[in-house]
């Protein structure tokens, strides 16, 4: 077989070739509809419709933009998602690590009976009716606590976190501890926290984008509009400028209001989706190897 100065075969040149290419066509196949929607977001909806808008923005208006950022319950919506993900990814992860650091412990008894219990509620939940009487019974109905609590237990989580406490923290260490007097609460807030900062960033950032993108909780358990979430709020604004009935005697007025749906359509999905597009690059090395940890036990 014919090699290369740089060591490789002919074979593997056109392996990472095909790879490459490969790659190279799920990327394309996955960044080009939201790269659509941003230039979209920022072209006339007319040329939109006549197919023009494939690379570049046709006819810029920052029209859509004008009329979503000028709600103010769109930064009432910002302020409560923010408030929502950041208080509710950090009760999340207490949670999780909470319970997965006892349950990856050779000498916790039971704890392969709570881990099934973990993994049903993967499979089934309580459903709708009985899970809202109980948050109304709780009195959360229409409070902060109704968006948070609910999803503050992540079983998924628990079972990553579990396998990465079981890989990374031997048990020698905890012995080693033990020996110098070091107490249970002290070697999980001094060693096991400092050593877990990736499955902490990965269990962050799940947490994060499931309150973030949170919409049916708070769709159910809130009506004080001064609580709705982002996502709420942009469904709102988007529902109020569809065309209605009462609108069809008046052509312009039809078109116009159209216009101004399409792109309110797409100027709301690029602001949802900003704030996690800005997060992830700072929490991605830690996202990729706290998710290959976690996964394959070792």
């Amino acid at each position: 077989m014919i090699k290369l100065k740089s060591g490789k075969s002919n074979a593997d040149i056109w392996f990472d070739l095909l790879n490459l290419t490969i790659l190279t066509g799920f990327a394309i196949l996955i960044l080009y509809p939201l790269y659509f929607v941003l230039i979209a977001s920022f072209s006339d909806p007319n040329r939109i419709y006549a197919g023009d808008v494939w690379f570049i923005p046709q006819g810029i208006t920052f029209e859509g933009y004008i009329r979503i950022l000028g709600d103010v319950q769109i930064w009432l919506g910002y302020r409560n998602s923010i408030m929502y993900a950041g208080l509710g990814a950090i009760i999340s992860v207490s949670i999780t690590v909470a319970a997965a650091y006892p349950l990856s412990r050779k000498d916790f008894y039971g704890k392969k009976m709570l881990m099934l219990f973990f993994v049903f509620t993967l499979f089934f939940s309580g459903g709708l009716i009985p899970t809202y009487l109980m948050v109304k019974q709780l009195g959360m109905v229409n409070t902060v606590w109704s968006v948070i609590l609910p999803s503050a237990v992540d079983a998924f989580g628990i079972l990553i976190a579990r396998t990465f406490f079981e890989a990374t923290i031997p048990d020698e260490l905890r012995e080693a501890a033990s020996i110098d007097g070091c107490t249970n609460m002290r070697f999980f807030w001094s060693i096991v926290l400092p050593l877990s900062k990736p499955i902490l960033a990965v269990l962050l950032l799940f947490a994060v984008v499931r309150q973030w993108n949170g919409f049916f909780d708070a769709l159910i358990y809130l009506d004080n509009k001064n609580l709705f979430p982002l996502q709420l709020v942009l469904r709102n604004i988007l529902i109020q400028s569809q065309p209605t009935g009462d609108l069809v005697s008046n052509i312009d007025t039809l078109v116009a209001k159209e216009r101004i749906a399409e792109l309110i359509k797409y100027g709301v999905i690029i602001i949802a989706a900003a704030p996690l597009l800005i997060l992830y690059p700072f929490l991605q090395r830690y996202f990729v190897k706290g998710v290959m940890v976690g996964s394959v036990k070792g």
